[in-house]
């Protein structure tokens, strides 16, 4: 037994869902894969901890200051410890300056991420979209293939019958005209059987009959005789008459 044949239709469908599949993919790509999010997220994570370990600096120099300024505050406070609350108090000021543009930078990445989880919405949502186009697009095509075997076999019931009808009209016309050639060739030929039978019954006559008809094919030959004899005794007269004119004369 050789291999069943491949159904055309089978296959088509078989590669409509491939590609339907391979377009999912494509799109779980898109939506799973966002470096931009991520390098966002990053520099957002890199900016916190920036933020985070300025914010302990400057919360260690803020309570050096306090310590400083308490023992600075006492009576008996020498001019040592007046420089050292006012050194912890500049150590507190230069760390609120070192703070402030991490937080800026920090802002400023969490914009970023902001605006890179938007871009990265709107890929996925045009992803999405292409996707729903691309399926429909296949769905499509498969039912335009089944609707095209449907109307090809539509065709080709309707292409037959009328097909059908034009033969049996044609044969219809043949066979008459046919039949007519072959009526007239039948009675030539029973005319031509006719004329070869009569002469076999004329045959089986008498004689006499024959006899018969000799007998009166020679008597008009005798009477054409007497009558070519009698216009030459009538022109005897016609010279006679032509002399007795003469006379006259």
């Amino acid at each position: 037994m050789g291999r069943p044949k491949k159904n055309p239709t089978a296959a088509k469908k078989t590669s409509t869902k491939r590609a339907a599949k391979s377009t999912a993919r494509k799109v779980t790509s898109v939506v799973a894969v966002a470096p931009a999010v991520a390098k966002a997220q990053a520099a957002v994570e890199k900016s916190t901890k920036s933020v985070a370990a300025q914010l302990a600096k400057l919360d260690a120099a803020a309570k050096k200051q306090v310590a400083a300024k308490t023992k600075a505050g006492k009576p008996k406070a020498t001019a040592a410890v007046k420089r050292v609350a006012a050194s912890a108090t500049n150590k507190v000021r230069g760390e609120k300056a070192k703070l402030a543009p991490l937080k800026d930078k920090l802002r400023d990445a969490k914009v970023a991420l902001k605006v890179a989880e938007i871009n990265s919405k709107t890929l996925e949502i045009e992803a999405r979209a292409k996707a729903v186009v691309a399926e429909f697009e296949i769905s499509l095509q498969a039912k335009s293939e089944a609707d095209l075997q449907k109307a090809l076999a539509d065709f080709e019931q309707s292409w037959t019958k009328s097909r059908e009808r034009q033969i049996a009209a044609k044969v219809k016309g043949r066979t008459a005209k046919e039949t007519k050639k072959a009526n007239a060739a039948v009675k030539k030929l029973a005319v031509k059987a006719k004329a070869l039978v009569a002469p076999a019954k004329t045959a089986t006559k008498p004689v006499v009959s024959k006899k018969v008809v000799t007998k009166k094919t020679t008597k008009p030959a005798i009477k054409k005789i007497a009558v070519k004899k009698k216009p030459v005794v009538k022109k005897a007269p016609i010279k006679k008459s032509g002399r007795g004119r003469a006379a006259k004369k």
